[in-house]
Parts: C-alpha cells; structure tokens; sequence
C-alpha cells in the first residue's frame, strides 16, 4: 500500500527553500543539516534539498490537496502576500471543479494549494 508521496525539491540555497515552506507556509523542520532539510505540516511533507546541479534544471510545481483553503489562503496571504503567485493570488474555481491558490518563491518554485 502506497501512503504518501514526498518530493524532494531542490534549491541552489537551501535558505531559499526554508524561506518558502517554513516561513511562509509554516511548515516545522522536522531534520535539517547543511544540504537538507525535511519539512512537514500538518502531514504534507518534502525534502529540501541543496544541489545547485538540480535547481538549475527543474523548478518543480508542487499541488498540495486540502479541506481547508480558506484558512489556508487567509493564513498566507497575511503573512507573506509577495509570495502569492500574480496568476492565482486568489481563489478561485476551476474548470474542473477544484477550488485553487497558489505561492511562488524568487526561484519559482510553485506550491499550488486545491480543495475539492
């Protein structure tokens, strides 16, 4: 049985990462040592991970599914409304039924939140 899928993402600064999942969304770093950390909230987890090789090549979008996104959106949006990404900086619905925002970080990297 699978149980959950957790990206590794990868930044040329690990600070980079830690700005955009820590900072702005909260999350707890549950390991961090000087090319990784692992991040959760609230059962959403990731790998932050430094390797400028990597970043280079791939600036990942991450979906994270909720049941909550108005908190979510609330909670964001005043603490770090620059992160808010100009094109889903609100919510809105989408053609397929899904309830969306999403954040971007200078390196854009691009967390989508969803609720069905």
């Amino acid at each position: 049985m699978m149980t959950r899928l957790i990206p590794n993402i990868f930044y040329s600064n690990l600070r980079d990462g830690l700005d955009l999942f820590v900072t702005c969304l909260g999350f707890k770093v549950l390991h961090q040592d000087a090319t990784l950390a692992v991040v959760e909230r609230e059962g959403a987890k990731a790998y932050i991970v430094e390797n400028a090789e990597f970043a280079a090549r791939d600036r990942p979008q991450v979906t994270i599914e909720t049941d909550t996104i108005d908190e979510l959106y609330s909670e964001i949006s005043s603490k770090a409304p620059a992160m808010l990404h100009p094109n889903s900086k609100r919510i809105e619905k989408k053609p397929w039924g899904a309830r969306e925002f999403a954040v971007r970080d200078k390196t854009d990297v691009c967390v989508v939140f969803r609720q069905f």
